[in-house]
């Protein structure tokens, strides 16, 4: 099989971006503050240009690890197209986020958390690193964010 050839960090970025925009799914690494074992799980994820919002049940432990810990590592898409961010975490509650907001939310991941009995948390990430390959072709310059900034240009 030929695979494709390496893209350019430009075009990296655009792939990115055009994922964050139109995947649902995002698998979210957490640990507790004490170091203590990792946890993955997958969740549903809104895009708004610079923040993923998510939602788990405060109770879950994802919900116990982003509050405690305030971060997080997530991986969107296949193993062979993969797209690592690592972010801080801000939790938002139900009160506090916009009615808008949380349509805009229902309306893309399918399930509205508003609406259930189990009590549940948003956490909106703020990405720090963004890094992004396909094969070992790809691994120099994967970096594409660092520190929050862009490292490509749009």
């Amino acid at each position: 099989m030929t695979q494709p050839p390496a893209r350019s960090a430009e075009q990296r970025k655009r792939d990115t971006l055009h994922r964050l925009a139109h995947d649902e799914d995002v698998w979210v690494a957490t640990a507790d503050a004490d170091g203590g074992v990792p946890y993955l799980v997958p969740l549903s994820f809104l895009w708004d240009g610079s923040t993923l919002l998510l939602a788990t049940p405060a109770a879950s432990p994802t919900g116990r690890n982003l509050r405690a810990t305030g971060r997080t590592r997530l991986g969107i898409g296949p193993t062979r197209d993969v797209v690592m961010i690592e972010g801080t975490v801000e939790t938002i509650t139900q009160a506090e986020l916009s009615g808008e907001e949380g349509d805009r939310f229902a309306a893309r991941t399918g399930f509205d958390p508003r609406q259930l009995r189990t009590p549940y948390l948003y956490f909106r990430v703020l990405p720090s690193r963004v890094q992004a390959w396909r094969e070992a072709d790809e691994l120099d310059g994967r970096e594409l964010m660092r520190d929050g900034k862009w490292l490509v240009a749009d």
